[in-house]
């Protein structure tokens, strides 16, 4: 009897069998609670991640016209196909249609053939590299906030540098704790904190960019971007193209889309209120971007840091500069596990599957939780498993301390056949759209656009790293 099986079994011989269905779905599963807020939750915590604090660097190398409308364009791209992907939840009928729980699964549902695996390795190769990003992100904070105090300790004599592996690793022992929470649903909590947290820091970014622009009378920068005089000619080619790649990581969310649709009760349509959820958070974070990115470059011109919240350095309000890199941390904890659970779900069902038998991979101890009416279920292969990936990470972020490369690469890898060209394909499978007619040629041009542009990017964010790997000493890597 399959893990579905034995769960509908269960249920329905614990409960009466006129409230069976007020407690599973129409699946058999148990019945998703999410709702319009708690999905917004999720892509607020999902979209405003660390992409965000590169933004006054993006938009200084593209200056004041193609920054905000690079933005723009990516914003809007990316609600369009996520709307798209939110009618391949269900296949076939979209109230009664068969559901897919995650996005490899419509894939394989609507497209199938070797579209099914290619998706898989470019989705879970991107939330692994995303998890990276995240941990070069949070120990970037750890130590603005350490060297912060120790530079006002010191009366401004010490200039504070230290290694960021230490803090990778405390980030990693606390994912480690966190990604033992069994199922994505099980975290909203985490999401609705995470999303907090991200319009704190967010918020305080932007505030300290108003204050210093108003402090200086001016707005710095210019409609072209970084002057050949700061940078040479090719160095400006190559930072605008990395600038790109860096706008689109910050919109990086369609790659679990699908999971948090799941996670999304019926009725009303779950496409309906997932398109609701998107819309409101995409103009949320899409106004915060252009606020923050913009007052960032308004503030430093052509010489604006790649973490914005860096740039105020050591100066006063110190302590509002910690509170918003603590912000920053919490936030990556939480954004962390929810790029992270589909990559967990994957190898635990293949497992499950591969070996039925072993004990090591099914059974489940029940611990006593103090305060809690359930138990805890330790899984011990989960718990091995998922300290490892966490530790694998950890240890690639103290190779690759590359901020700013490693979000354009991600972004780049990202972008096109994860936000655009499955989401266009299924599309135009689900809804049969007709071959050469005006709609089809419309959506193939769109990703054929994207793809460029992701290529574009990735070749800017490569040249970026190559750079760095010129000057770099593996785990020697200080601030």
């Amino acid at each position: 009897m399959g893990d579905n099986q034995r769960q509908v079994f269960d249920v329905s011989m614990a409960i009466p069998s006129h409230n069976v269905s007020e407690c599973v779905d129409d699946d058999g599963r148990l019945k998703r609670t999410g709702t319009i807020c708690t999905a917004s939750a999720h892509i607020i915590t999902a979209v405003i991640g660390s992409g965000v604090l590169s933004l006054a660097w993006a938009i200084a190398q593209l200056g004041w016209i193609a920054g905000p409308a690079v933005m723009l364009l990516f914003s809007f791209v990316t609600y369009y196909t996520s709307s798209l992907l939110t009618d391949c939840y269900r296949t076939g009928d979209p109230v009664s249609g068969k559901r897919n729980y995650t996005y490899t699964d419509a894939v394989r549902s609507i497209l199938g053939g070797y579209k099914v695996k290619a998706c898989g390795l470019i989705q879970y190769l991107n939330l692994f590299g995303i998890s990276i990003g995240y941990t070069i992100a949070a120990s970037i904070s750890m130590m603005a906030i350490k060297r912060s105090n120790c530079f006002h300790e010191s009366g401004g004599k010490n200039p504070c540098h230290m290694s960021s592996n230490p803090y990778m690793i405390m980030f990693g022992v606390s994912e480690i704790l966190l990604s033992q929470i069994p199922d994505f649903d099980q975290i909203w909590w985490l999401s609705i904190v995470a999303a907090v947290m991200s319009f704190t820091y967010s918020g305080i970014g932007l505030g300290l960019g108003i204050a210093k622009v108003a402090a200086t009378g001016t707005f710095k920068g210019s409609l072209t971007g970084i002057s050949i005089r700061t940078v040479t000619q090719a160095q400006k080619i190559w930072r605008s193209l990395q600038a790109i790649g860096d706008i689109a990581f910050a919109y990086s969310f369609s790659v679990i889309l699908i999971e948090i649709q799941d996670t999304v009760k019926s009725p009303p349509e779950e496409a309906k209120t997932m398109k609701k959820a998107t819309k409101l958070s995409i103009a949320v974070t899409t106004a915060f971007y252009m606020l923050c990115g913009s007052m960032g470059y308004a503030s430093f011109g052509d010489f604006a840091p790649g973490n914005l919240l860096t740039g105020f350095g050591f100066f006063n309000p110190f302590w509002l500069l910690d509170i918003a890199n603590a912000a920053i941390i919490i936030h990556l904890v939480g954004a962390y596990q929810v790029f992270c659970q589909p990559i967990f779900a994957f190898i635990e069902k293949w497992a499950a599957q591969r070996w039925p038998e072993s004990c090591f991979i099914t059974k489940e101890f029940k611990i006593p939780v103090p305060g809690y009416r359930h138990p805890y279920k330790l899984n011990m292969f989960r718990l091995v498993w998922r300290t490892g990936f966490v530790m694998l990470t950890t240890v690639i972020s103290m190779l690759l301390p590359f901020f700013n490369d490693v979000v354009g690469i991600l972004g780049a890898l990202g972008f096109w056949p994860l936000t655009v060209y499955f989401p266009v394909e299924m599309y135009i499978q689900q809804k049969k759209i007709s071959k050469w007619s005006s709609r089809w040629i419309c959506l193939k041009m769109l990703s054929m656009a994207c793809l460029m542009i992701s290529i574009v990017a990735g070749a800017g964010s490569i040249v970026g790293v190559i750079l760095d790997l010129k000057v770099y000493k593996p785990f020697k890597t200080t601030y």
